[in-house]
């Protein structure tokens, strides 16, 4: 038999894990940067170079995105790094594919429009 709190303990736990990763992937910025986190690694000023916004502002995109586990930052050397975190996004196309009655995801045709969408507001 499931144990009933750990159960419930666990799908909190879930239910938090994706009210993260979606508030995270509600702005704009942070899904751009999740974009070019897509080719590589990069370091924080690398990452907000292109923004039209301070090095302070875009820390805090990047903490956010962080605490929800869809990127990780350390420390090389003297520089900070920046690299993407699959299994968060992982989970939340698991959960969205759950519902059934919608088609399967396709993570490349989702890459292809906000590549699209992103160049054409640049």
């Amino acid at each position: 038999m499931v144990d009933q709190s750990r159960a419930s303990s666990y799908r909190k736990h879930m239910a938090h894990d994706l009210d993260l990763i979606f508030a995270a992937l509600g702005d704009p910025t942070r899904r751009a940067i999740l974009m070019m986190l897509l080719e590589d690694d990069m370091a924080v000023t690398d990452v907000a170079e292109p923004f039209e916004m301070s090095l302070a502002a875009v820390s805090k995109h990047l903490s956010i995105l962080t605490r929800a586990g869809l990127i990780a930052q350390e420390k090389r050397g003297r520089v900070k790094w920046c690299k993407l975190e699959p299994d968060a996004m992982r989970a939340a196309s698991v959960w969205m594919q759950g519902f059934g009655q919608f088609e399967e995801i396709d993570l490349d045709g989702l890459e292809r429009f906000l590549e699209r969408e992103l160049s054409d507001g640049a």
